[in-house]
């Protein structure tokens, strides 16, 4: 598993996040542990290293 700190785009809070670098391409989403809002995680991953990360507001 591959651990990733990152700012909530809702509270601005430093959450961290485990992701499998096994598969290389996720879209999912996933509650700030904070505020609770719905955030959607894009990652990418080659050779089992972080290559592209984004973490957006769910339009709501």
């Amino acid at each position: 598993m591959y651990e990733h700190f990152f700012q909530c785009p809702y509270c601005w809070a430093e959450i961290s996040m485990l992701m499998d670098p096994s598969v290389s391409k996720q879209t999912y989403i996933e509650d700030c542990e904070v505020c609770c809002n719905p955030i959607e995680i894009q990652t990418q991953f080659e050779n089992n290293g972080l290559t592209g990360f984004q973490a957006a507001e769910i339009g709501q």
